[in-house]
């Protein structure tokens, strides 16, 4: 799996948001909130080639306190809601 590039992850007023980007993406209503956790695993997997769910595991594990089948679920989750939306591929 990709994240597709043209969305770019903004803080704004403390909350991170995904912005489409490009001169073509005038349409504001495509912006995509993320939490604290789903905008760190964007941070880290926007530029790679490809990941999996493991990867994004594990990359929770490295900095957050949480146990593995927690982290399984909640990487899911994320992927599963990114998948929805269209923003990988």
């Amino acid at each position: 799996m990709k994240l597709k590039q043209q969305f770019e992850l903004q803080c704004v007023c403390d909350e991170y948001i995904l912005i489409p980007a490009g001169d073509d993406n005038v349409d504001f209503s495509n912006i995509i909130g993320l939490n604290p956790v789903a905008a760190f695993l964007w941070e880290q997997l926007h530029s790679r080639e490809s990941f999996t769910v493991d990867t994004m595991v594990e990359l929770l594990l490295q900095e957050y306190e949480v146990d593995e089948p927690t982290a399984r679920e909640d990487c899911q989750m994320i992927l599963d809601c990114w998948v929805e939306m269209g923003l990988c591929e």
